[in-house]
C-alpha cells in the first residue's frame, strides 16, 4: 500500500468522492482563517459551514458530515462552541479533527487540547512544536506512532515532510512548497480538506494521507504559477479545484 501509484490512486478516489458527494464540513476555526478555509473546501467540492452561535452550533453539527476544531482563536465563545460541537459529533458518530494551533505558546490552550484529545478525535493534525507540547515527547515518526496508538487516533504531523500514522501504519509525504507557509490559514485549509476526506472514506488513515497528499501536490502546482504569497493563495485554490488522477500519479512523493 506504500507504492506511490497506489496511494495516488487512493487520493484521486477520495477527491472524486468529495466532488461527487459534496460533504459538509462544519468548521470551528480562527477568525483569520474562515474565508480561505471555506474557499478551499468549495474548490475541493465540499460544503463549508462556520457558525459558532450557541443557538445554532448543535443543529449545524448534527447535520454535518465532519467537524473541524481549530484552536487558532481561543476565545470564550469558540471554546464553548467546540465543547458543544464535540459532544454532538460524539452523539452522531461524526468524524472530527483537532488542530491545536499555538498550544506551545499558551498553557490554557494546551490543557484544553489535551481534554479534546481525550475525547477521541478521528485525527490530530499538528506541527512539531505543537506535538512536543501535547505529548511531552520529541516530534518524530516513532513518538507520533506511540501517541496515535495510545490515543486511538490518527496523528498527522506536518512540516517539510508530513507523517501520517495510526500507530500500526505510517507514511511520509514529501510534497508541498515553502510558499504554503507564507499564507495565513493554509494549515487550517489543509485540515479542513482532511475533514472532507474523513466524511467520504471510513479508513481514517487513508483519508488523512489522501487529503494531505493532494494538498501537497496542489501546493507544488500553485507555486509554478505564482509570483509570491499573494498570487500563490489564489493559485492554490485553483490547483486543488483542478487536481486530477494523472497529476497525482506523476507527482506524489511518499515513503
Amino acid at each position: 500500500m506504500h507504492a506511490p501509484i497506489e496511494l495516488a490512486n487512493v487520493a484521486a478516489d477520495v477527491l472524486a468522492r468529495i466532488r461527487e458527494r459534496a460533504p459538509r464540513v462544519h468548521c470551528i476555526t480562527n477568525s483569520v482563517a474562515q474565508q480561505y478555509t471555506a474557499n478551499m473546501l468549495l474548490a475541493a467540492g465540499a460544503v463549508p459551514s462556520m457558525t459558532i452561535s450557541p443557538d445554532e452550533i448543535g443543529p449545524f453539527v448534527a447535520g454535518a458530515n465532519a467537524v473541524l476544531v481549530n484552536l487558532g482563536t481561543f476565545d470564550r465563545e469558540r471554546k464553548s462552541a467546540i465543547e458543544s460541537a464535540v459532544a454532538m459529533a460524539a452523539d452522531k458518530g461524526l468524524p472530527w479533527l483537532v488542530d491545536p494551533v499555538f498550544i506551545e505558546r499558551s498553557p490554557a490552550r494546551a490543557e484544553f487540547a489535551r481534554v479534546l484529545v481525550a475525547s477521541h478525535p478521528a485525527v490530530v493534525r499538528l506541527n512539531h512544536a505543537e506535538f512536543a507540547t501535547l505529548s511531552g515527547d520529541k516530534a518524530d515518526g516513532e513518538s507520533a506512532a506511540r501517541f496515535a496508538e495510545g490515543h486511538a487516533t490518527i496523528v498527522a504531523l506536518t512540516g517539510d515532510i508530513d507523517t501520517v500514522t495510526d500507530g500500526r501504519r505510517g507514511i511520509a509525504i514529501a510534497n508541498g512548497h515553502p510558499l504554503m507557509g507564507m499564507v495565513t490559514a493554509m494549515g487550517c485549509a489543509g485540515a479542513a480538506l482532511v475533514c472532507a476526506a474523513l466524511a467520504v472514506e471510513s479508513d481514517r488513515w487513508l483519508a488523512t494521507l489522501a487529503a494531505l497528499a493532494a494538498f501537497g501536490v496542489a501546493g507544488e502546482l500553485a507555486a509554478q504559477r505564482a509570483h509570491g504569497p499573494g498570487s500563490f493563495a489564489a493559485a492554490m485554490i485553483d490547483a486543488l479545484h483542478g487536481l486530477d488522477r494523472g497529476t497525482l500519479r506523476s507527482r506524489l512523493k511518499v515513503s
